[in-house]
This record gives structure tokens, sequence and C-alpha cells, in this order.
């Protein structure tokens, strides 16, 4: 493929797997390291030498955790809760200072009560200004992002220009589009991953953070960028809810089918407790009838006692006169 063609030209593209050599690269098609920082990163990533695990002070839940940097020295952790908490609950929040002065490093680890507050916070706190100094939001690349080697290692993404040291293929300095063919075999041959070809953004989309498995889609949060849109993706999501609205239906109509089972059941239950306690349904309705039989005549011979009584007493008067 040729990678100059004008409808990717002004496209970039992101990593979502970490190589130190393909890091190093402006277009993620380079095959040998170009600085020592590189090389140095190169050797902790064959030999395994570093454990994304292994920081005991990186404690909570790295879906719901940022990374924000180019902090100014003089930010507090009050000042960092305050500016972070305008996006969601903040659970735990660490910045990161000098072992020995205690001064502050420049960079943090902020972590949310929720998921959904932590990309909330990623989309709309990237570069926003906190102490007069703008920050950059990204994800917990150090235990979400494989392979991952840190800056202190010579790995790393982004950098300022001066540093001489810039790193590509994250969200703050993505791989641009390849200004020559992509050499396949000597990458595989490195077992270095391939530039995403066909997946190309433009500067304005913003990448999505992994997500952990069996979670929530982007649609039912409302998280769902327009610019982030593809015809595949839209035409899943909209078939997601179409299921999601069948599956909610069924639910419901089994329920009813359960309420009516137990309501007839219910009724069997009470004529059965009628039963035990009257005898057979038909000595019950019998001796209703026998009750109410013997009810009547009772009624109609006490009124014949005082039409009876009526008439004698009007007897007697008339026999006075």
């Amino acid at each position: 493929m040729s990678g100059g063609g004008n409808n990717v030209v002004n496209k970039v593209f992101y990593a979502t797997s970490y190589h130190p050599i393909q890091a190093g690269s402006i277009d993620g098609t380079d095959v040998a390291p170009h600085d020592n920082g590189v090389r140095r990163a190169l050797l902790c990533y064959n030999a395994g030498l570093y454990d994304p695990f292994g920081d005991s002070k990186a404690a909570g839940d790295p879906y719901c955790t940022l990374f924000v940097g180019r902090i100014s020295h003089l930010t507090t952790e009050d000042t960092l809760r305050e500016a972070m908490s305008k996006h969601g609950k903040v659970k735990s929040l660490r910045l990161v200072r000098h072992i020995v002065t205690g001064a502050s490093r420049g960079y943090a680890f902020v972590e949310y009560e929720t998921e959904k507050e932590m990309r909330r916070a990623y989309e709309d706190a990237h570069h926003s200004f906190i102490d007069g100094r703008e920050i950059i939001v990204d994800y917990n690349r150090q235990q979400l992002m494989p392979g991952w080697i840190p800056r202190r290692l010579g790995g790393g993404l982004g950098g300022r220009k001066e540093s001489g040291q810039l790193r590509f293929g994250g969200r703050e300095r993505p791989f641009r589009a390849p200004l020559r063919p992509i050499p396949h075999e000597d990458l595989k041959k490195l077992g270095i991953q391939l530039p995403p070809e066909g997946r190309y953004m433009s500067r304005t989309q913003i990448p999505s953070p992994p997500r952990r498995k069996g979670s929530v889609s982007d649609r039912e949060e409302g998280y769902y960028r327009e610019e982030e849109r593809s015809p595949v993706k839209r035409e899943g999501s909209y078939h997601g809810h179409r299921e999601s609205e069948r599956a909610h239906r069924r639910h419901n109509k089994d329920k009813e089918e359960r309420s009516r089972v137990e309501s007839r059941s219910d009724r069997k239950e009470r004529s059965r407790g009628r039963e035990d306690r009257y005898g057979d349904k038909e000595d019950v309705s019998g001796s209703r009838r026998s009750n109410h039989g013997e009810e009547r005549p009772h009624k109609r011979h006490k009124h014949r006692r005082l039409r009876h009584h009526r008439r004698s007493s009007s007897r007697d008067h008339h026999s006075s006169d």
C-alpha cells in the first residue's frame, strides 16, 4: 500500500499496543531505533524488565483512572482535585512527587468512582487549564496498553519538540499517514505491530479508551461522538439497541405470564384451604344453602307471630269498647 494518497494524507491513527521502535517513528514504519532512548526501551521490552503492575502505589481500578500530565509544579493535590471534580466524583488522587525533595513531577493519576465519569473527564478535561497551565489527559496506559514502556526507560508517548525525544502513536501525538509503503515483512520479522490501514481518523476525532470486557456500549452511555461514527458502528449499535429492546419486552412478557400463573395458583390454594376448613365443595355450598333455608323459615315464623299478636290485641280493644 502506498501511504501517501490524497484520501489519507491529512489523517492520523493511534496505537493500540506499544512497541518502542514503532513509537519512535513518525508514521509507525521504522524498523530500526534512531536514538539511545529507543534502544534502551527496546532492551527492556525484549527482556521483559518492566512490570506495569509492579508499582505498589498504582492502586485502584485502571479502567476508572486517568493520567494527567503537564501539571504546574505549583499545583497541589487540593487544587487538582477541585479541578478534576468538575467532571465527576473523584475517588482517589495521586500527584507524583520526587522521592527525595518532595517536589511535584508534573503528572498525576486520578481515579473516578465510575468508568462513565472517567470517560467524561477524558473527553472534557483534555487541554483545560489548571493554575494557568494547559494540561493533557489520557487513559491509564501503564496498565491498559500491552507492551507499555515508561518514559524513564526510554519509552512513553508524546513529548515536547525541544526535548528531542518525541514518541508517537498516542492521543497527544498520533501517527501520521505513512509517506512511503509500509515494510510489512520487516515489521513482521521484528514483531512490530502493523499500522492500522483503513482505520484512519481526523485530528478532530477523539480516540476511545479501551473498555473492560462486558461493559456498556458508547451509545448506551451517551458518549457516542458524531465524528467517531462509521456506517458499521451505526448499524451495529442500532441492531444492538433493537436487540436490547426485544429482550426487555420478552422479560416483561415472561414477568406478566409468571404473575398470571401465580394468581391462578393463589386462587387454587385459597379454594383448597376452604375445602380443608369446611369439607367438600358440595358440603360447603350445601351448608350455605341449608343455613339460608333455616334462616328464612325462622323469619317467616317471627312475622306470623307479630301479625297474630296485632290481630289479637285489636280484637281485645274492640271487645273492650
